[in-house]
């Protein structure tokens, strides 16, 4: 009888469980990971859960009893830190921190990774937070009641996401980027500039182009933070938010591929062909964009997905259409598609009445958005895209013609 385990307790982990059995396998499998929490919802973590507007119970996916009922073996609160992977027909065996034994012949990699840490004098200061598991949410959203001073260094989506939420609620915050604009690797000029503002109206402060010289304390905890250029900002509480590393230490261990990721090919398969692997961790290889690293909710579910239907032997779902959301305070972004590579960018709407769309188009074919608060625009690109078909971008910039009407041309 075959034994699938799946390490890390992750959305991803937990949808390569879900979709074995509603596959129909009815082997046994265990998921393990090293948080004691049940498997949960991470993007609210910097969102509602930090506001406060959301609790553990509406971040936990599944019930113990739908475990038991399903007959998922549980393991919580253990690191998985040694792998031997099955040769001749022998079961691979996993190896706990605690010494527990994990027997199997399918192996699922769901690890994820961590975030990417700074390293400057003072950094290890008490008050210096990070921002990836439930328990880093909850510290930080205690710390933040007696806090006056936040400032977020990093000017990405997790830093923004916090940075909106804290100074909702009330504290003075500042974000510090060393990039010339906020989310430089992932939107065009025109979306930087326009969430620069946004945040600025919203009373945040935002420097750019300005790094980190010293993280500053007093008593063992942090009191300020020192910019290269020579200003201390005063903070009593500070997130680091530069983004995430994938876990690639399992994947190393055990001689599989990697290459600032864990190397799958578009059928979640490793270099070994009884090991699949799903989520933030994965690295793969697009037709249009080449080595590509997706750290999103969908490409996680989606690629658990054709894990568990490539460990059973069985036709994988086919891929859809990249999407993504980020919620900054009252500001909505919906993304669908990838925008690496773009030559142009149409704007609809008016970015200053924080209703507008991106456009990014290649060589004259549109291959993505970015929609603040403009669900019609993001369905209806979403749909052209699924549909492999193109509004031209003169077209697009009419904002009279609704997008979705430019569905009814596309069979």
């Amino acid at each position: 009888m075959s034994r699938t385990l799946i390490i890390g307790a992750s959305q991803a982990g937990l949808q390569v469980a879900t979709t074995l059995r509603e596959l129909g396998d009815d082997t046994p499998i265990t998921l393990v990971g090293g948080e004691t929490h049940l498997p949960y919802q991470r993007p609210p973590l910097s969102k509602a859960y930090l506001a406060g507007k959301v609790g553990l119970e509406g971040l936990t996916f599944r019930g113990e009893q739908w475990y038991r009922d399903n007959a998922i073996d549980l393991v919580l609160g253990e690191k998985v830190t040694e792998v031997t992977l099955p040769t001749d027909g022998s079961r691979g065996i996993a190896i706990t921190a605690a010494g527990r034994p994990l027997e199997f012949e399918r192996l699922a990699l769901t690890v994820g990774g961590r975030a990417r840490r700074i390293a400057v004098p003072g950094s290890d200061l008490d008050g210096v937070c990070y921002l990836r598991h439930l328990d880093d949410a909850g510290d930080l959203r205690s710390r933040m009641d007696s806090a006056e001073n936040v400032v977020v260094i990093g000017g990405g989506f997790i830093g923004l996401e916090a940075a909106a939420g804290v100074r909702a609620a009330g504290k003075r915050v500042t974000v510090v980027d060393i990039a010339d604009r906020l989310l430089a690797r992932a939107v065009a000029p025109v979306v930087s500039e326009f969430y620069l503002e946004a945040h600025r109206r919203r009373g945040t402060e935002v420097l750019l182009g300005t790094g980190i010289e010293q993280i500053v304390g007093s008593d063992g905890h942090v009191t300020g933070v020192k910019l290269a250029a020579g200003q201390t900002l005063p903070a009593d509480l500070v997130l680091v938010g530069v983004g995430l590393q994938p876990r690639m230490e399992l994947a190393e261990q055990m001689g599989l591929d990697v290459d600032g990721g864990i190397v799958v090919g578009t059928d979640a398969r490793t270099s070994h062909p009884a090991v699949v692997a799903a989520g933030d961790c994965t690295v793969t290889t697009h037709p249009d964009h080449g080595s590509l690293r997706l750290e999103s909710v969908q490409n996680a579910v989606a690629q658990a997905k054709v894990a568990a239907a490539t460990l059973l032997g069985v036709v994988p779902p086919a891929a859809g259409i990249p999407w993504f959301w980020s919620d900054q305070a009252d500001l909505k972004l919906q993304v669908a598609g990838l925008n690496s590579g773009y030559d142009d960018v149409v704007v609809r709407g008016e970015p200053d009445s924080e209703s507008f769309s991106a456009l990014y188009y290649h060589d004259g074919q549109l291959v993505s958005t970015d929609s603040i608060n403009a669900p019609r625009d993001y369905m209806a690109v979403r749909k052209i895209l699924e549909r492999g078909g193109n509004v031209s971008p003169a077209a697009a910039a009419n904002p009279d013609i609704p997008l979705k009407d430019h569905l009814k041309a596309i069979a």
